[in-house]
């Protein structure tokens, strides 16, 4: 239950990180790759990653959650993150539409606004579908080509330089 209540929390503040510039550009950082990987779901913005969590969590810490299960859900969070934006094949069958899996994250990835905003749980499409904004389509091919953010095709690739590209006057 933890994990679901989280869902929506998180995927409600990704949603506004692309629909509020402040919020965008903290969150450019993590759309700002090329390729998808594994390691690209842990490369946030710190400030980004602290208005996530406080999304996901703040609804659990009033109903009073237990410590051992916030920890728990940490471990989800962080091995789902990896999942999600991994390149590894794997299937869920019937679940595949229910379960915001890489291989319906990867539109979110799509380099345009008008094509990757879509799919923003991390747990589930459940709050995509409420928002109107689940997206599938399995017979599109993704390719590197179509990653990063087209608007900004210049965006630092430098860790450090990707930290402070939020405060400089050219804002993504």
């Amino acid at each position: 239950m933890a994990i679901l209540i989280s869902d929506v929390g998180i995927t409600l503040a990704h949603f506004a990180s692309h629909r509020l510039s402040s919020l965008w550009r903290l969150h450019a950082v993590h759309h700002s790759v090329k390729r998808l990987y594994g390691f690209n779901g842990l490369m946030k913005h710190p400030l980004h990653q602290l208005i996530e969590t406080v999304a996901g969590t703040t609804p659990l810490l009033f109903v009073g959650v237990p410590q051992n299960v916030l920890m728990l859900l940490v471990v989800a969070v962080v091995l789902q993150l990896l999942l999600q934006h991994s390149n590894v094949a794997y299937f869920t069958g019937p679940l595949r539409r229910v379960l915001a899996i890489n291989a319906v994250h990867r539109f979110h990835h799509l380099n345009t606004a008008e094509e990757g905003d879509v799919n923003f749980g991390l747990f589930t499409t459940l709050t995509d579908r409420l928002l109107g904004t689940a997206y599938f389509d399995s017979e599109r091919t993704i390719g590197t080509k179509d990653l990063g953010i087209a608007s900004t095709p210049n965006y630092p690739a430098d860790y450090w330089q990707q930290l402070m590209q939020p405060f400089r006057r050219d804002k993504t």
